[in-house]
């Protein structure tokens, strides 16, 4: 193999040092390495040929015309070194077939290591088959069923061999026991300190004790027994020997060791929990398990946990809040605050503390539900029980209506609690709690508020929402009473009735403010919503100063009313629990609607009513500002119908007889003040027709016959617009409707109202212009006049009824103005016609007596004309 031309880095340094010596150019030499070389790059591989091929000389010196490019060099070293690659592709190709022939003999070997090893396998698993079959198979004794046999047998055999011992050991501690008066044999193993032995210690002392019974009955006949107890666990010096009776009293032997064992695994118990070792306290707490089902060590845990022992430095702490926070509380009108502090803080602590335990619990217990059982009971028996009994025996003290606020508020925190420890889980937790644990929690919370709901929670709403009722309308009912006289009519013998409900009411409250368990906090409330200053006040009525305003009914005081009858609602759905809702609904709507109802609205329409009457009889102009308290009256009324129908009767649906019997007395007292409401707007009219009957009889004859001298005089007549008494009745009648506007606003009731004024004007109108001869000049006023009237009453809401009359008191205008001709012309086509006020009931011969009353109702022309009728 010829040298490289880049190899070794001899051979490099001899073809320098030769070339540098030689003026001709050597031919290069190259290897497969050079090709194999992870650096080789062809255009430095053609460069370097190229540069070989060239002599030094003529690449460095300078060009000119002698030293022309000569090929030949070229061509040479080209083609040697093609010759070379020649060589190299025929030693490559011998190399490439002996690397493929040693391939080919690797792959049969291959094969052949293949198959002789699935030969193997094949013979492994054939020969396991018969190995399994063989131990499967009922024809050989040695088989598998005769080894899972034996294998039984031998553990049987040793289970009885323990019971063996176990027996033998426990009649040579019996013996022991029973002989001796000792207890060595067990002791040992308690001394061991091992935490089998002591459970060892425990089975087998129970066993004693059921042997004792059995075979030793008279050291169970008495609780004390005979023989004395000894301080140890043995009985030493035989002070356990009944010598009466020969022979020692194994039950108290056995009991006391028994107390001892316990003792001692107490102790451990608690060491393990101080240094928070849940292996330990589980272990001691699973061998305590046999003494009392664990009884002392569940109780060693709860009553020595540090939340009893700082809570119960805590069980005298006084309520927390400030004076103004108890104040609102009982304010009917203010928001409640919520829960006392002191609670809330003991409901969050508990919180925190089952929540964290139950974990503690879980890891340090077999039985964690029985041990959690146990400490939640402890919790809100002792714990919680205490706090509520002394936060609602204090908002007991301040008023009924913060009692019940405050129980609200309680029940609320302490049901968010429950709701917080069932999602938590506890010991199932990240789960939610098992249902034992379920029924548990609600258990507890059932027994913390069911004392208050027994029977007597309907009546203590009832009792606040009377006390808040009476006061408020507590001068109303002074105003009312001090209004009504002692009865001369037998109308107002029957308004006797109200005024003794208002009475009975009045003497209620006061009797309630001068009662001695009212609280002072109480009774400065109910004298604030009262507006008296103190409760002599209030047994002094005839001291008290009241206003026409006291005794106006006031659409605010309603919906106080209101407000608080719907949180008493809302409270007693969400503390009766909906067993009694229907019943309790119902006590609540006979309450409403004898306060507001009875009491305050109906009171109100008869004074309204009274008022009415009293206008009657008036001789001056009548005094109707009354109707302006029909609007708060109407507006309190569909306040109280609103909340009977939306509120309270929906909550009685699942009783219906109850449900029947509400509807039947809200309907009963809506229909009630209906009618009084009818009544007033029925005298109403009276007395504003009775008034418009005194003005029209105040009407001179000369208003519609004026005398000559006087049409021609002057000419003041002809410039008025309408007659004196037209105008004082337009004048009135204009501000009756403004008054009824504003008392009833537009509404169907003022349409009633209005129009049935309407129909009375005009009968009355059609009544009065029979009574007056009228002149040609006459005639004018009284068209004027009708349009006066017609102008009035168009400018009136009125029903479309009412129309047909405007034509009827225009044609009676025009009666009296237009000529015998037209006269005569009209009245034909009146009676060939539909008739004068189509719809109203007036035919043409209705307008005779208006004819009649002309001036000129004698001559030939206007006879021609009634001769036509």
């Amino acid at each position: 193999m010829p040298s490289t031309l880049n190899g070794s880095t001899t051979a490099s340094n001899t073809q320098s040092s030769f070339s540098s010596r030689s003026v001709f150019p050597q031919t290069p030499s190259f290897t497969l390495d050079t090709f194999s070389d992870r650096n080789f790059i062809v255009k430095d591989f053609v460069e370097a040929l190229s540069d070989s091929a060239v002599p030094a000389s003529r690449r460095s010196g300078p060009a000119s015309q002698s030293n022309a490019f000569d090929p030949k060099p070229l061509i040479r070293s080209f083609e040697h070194a093609l010759h070379r690659m020649s060589d190299l592709s025929g030693d490559l190709e011998l190399r490439e077939n002996e690397l493929s022939g040693a391939v080919r003999r690797a792959e049969a070997q291959h094969t052949n290591n293949i198959q002789t090893l699935g030969r193997k396998l094949d013979q492994t698993v054939d020969s396991f088959n018969q190995l399994d079959a063989s131990l499967n198979s009922d024809e050989y004794e040695n088989g598998g069923n005769a080894v899972v046999k034996i294998g039984e047998r031998l553990e049987e055999l040793d289970r009885q061999r323990q019971r063996a011992l176990d027996a033998k050991f426990l009649i040579q501690c019996w013996m022991e026991v029973s002989e001796r008066g000792e207890l060595y044999l067990l002791e040992d193993i308690r001394r061991s300190g091992k935490g089998e032995g002591k459970v060892r210690c425990a089975h087998i002392a129970r066993q004693l004790s059921k042997i004792s019974q059995r075979l030793d009955p008279e050291s169970w006949s008495h609780v004390n027994g005979i023989g004395r107890m000894v301080n140890g666990a043995n009985g030493a010096n035989k002070k356990d020997f009944d010598r009466r009776r020969g022979h020692h009293n194994t039950r108290e032997l056995i009991e006391k060791f028994s107390e001892t064992l316990e003792k001692d695994l107490l102790k451990s118990f608690d060491e393990f929990y101080r240094r928070q070792n849940f292996d330990g306290m589980r272990e001691c707490a699973n061998m305590l398990h046999d003494f009392n089902d664990g009884a002392s060590v569940i109780g060693a845990f709860v009553n020595q946990h540090q939340f009893f022992i700082d809570r119960s430095q805590l069980i005298t702490e006084e309520i927390a809040g400030d004076v103004e926070s108890w104040e609102r509380l009982a304010d009917p009108d203010a928001d409640p605050p919520g829960v006392e502090p002191t609670l809330q803080s003991l409901v969050d602590e508990v919180r925190i503390v089952v929540q964290e335990e139950s974990i503690i619990i879980k890891r340090a217990f077999p039985y964690a539900e029985q041990v959690l059982t146990k400490f939640i009971q402890r919790i809100f028996q002792q714990s919680i029980q205490q706090r509520l009994e002394t936060v609602l025996e204090k908002a007991s003290s301040v008023s009924s209506l913060a009692f019940l606020r405050s129980l609200q508020a309680a029940r609320s925190c302490i049901s968010t609690l429950i709701d917080d420890l069932k999602a938590h889980g506890l010991t199932e937790h990240p789960e939610t709690v098992s249902p034992q644990m379920t029924i548990l929690l609600d258990q507890q919370f059932d027994d913390l508020f069911v004392p208050y709901f027994v029977g007597s929670y309907i009546e203590r709403e009832k009792r606040s929402l009377e006390e808040l009722y009476s006061s408020l309308l507590f001068k109303f009912t002074i105003y009312h009473s001090r209004r009504r006289k002692i009865p001369t009519t037998f109308m107002k013998s029957l308004a006797k009735s109200g005024s003794e409900m208002l009475a009975s009411a009045r003497d209620a409250y006061v009797e309630r403010l001068d009662s001695s368990d009212l609280a002072p906090a109480q009774k400065r409330m109910l004298l604030r919503v009262a507006g008296l200053k103190d409760s002599e006040s209030a047994r002094t009525q005839t001291e008290i100063e009241i206003t026409e305003q006291d005794g106006i009914l006031s659409v605010d005081n309603a919906k106080r009313m209101l407000k608080w009858l719907a949180e008493a609602v809302g409270r007693g759905l969400e503390l009766s629990g909906g067993n009694e809702t229907a019943k309790d609904v119902s006590a609540l709507l006979h309450l409403l609607l004898t306060n507001m109802g009875e009491i305050y609205i109906e009171s109100a329409l008869d004074s309204a009513s009274d008022m009415a009457s009293t206008q009657e009889t008036s001789k001056t102009e009548p005094e109707l500002s009354y109707l302006i308290d029909l609007r708060s009256a109407i507006s309190t009324m569909y306040l109280l119908s609103t909340s009977i129908r939306t509120v309270l009767i929906p909550l009685a649906s699942v009783n219906v007889a109850v449900r029947r019997e509400m509807e039947k007395s809200s309907s009963v007292a809506m229909d009630r003040i209906e009618d009084k409401v009818n009544s007033i707007m029925q005298r109403s009219i009276d007395v504003a027709m009775t008034w418009v009957n005194k003005l029209l009889a105040q009407q001179k004859k000369t208003d519609f016959r004026p005398r000559d001298d006087a049409i021609s005089g002057s000419g003041t007549w002809l410039e008025q617009l309408q007659t004196p008494t037209c105008q004082a009745i337009f004048t009135f009648l204009a501000r009756f409707h403004q008054l009824a506007l504003t008392a009833l606003s537009p509404s169907p009731n003022l349409t009633s109202l209005l129009t049935e004024t309407a129909i009375s004007l005009r009968t009355a109108l059609l009544d009065h212009f029979k009574k007056f001869p009228v002149n040609a000049a006459g005639g004018i006023m009284v068209t004027k006049d009708i349009s006066k009237y017609i102008e009035l009453l168009k400018g009136w809401d009125l029903d479309p009824s009412f129309s047909p009359s405007f034509e009827v008191l225009t044609e009676i205008g025009n009666l009296f103005v237009i000529g015998p001709e037209a006269l005569k012309e009209r009245l034909k086509g009146k009676k060939g016609g539909a008739g004068v006020g189509a719809g109203v009931g007036w035919d043409v011969a209705d307008l005779r007596p208006y004819v009649l009353r002309r001036e000129d109702a004698g001559s030939v022309g206007v006879q021609s004309a009634l001769s036509a009728l």
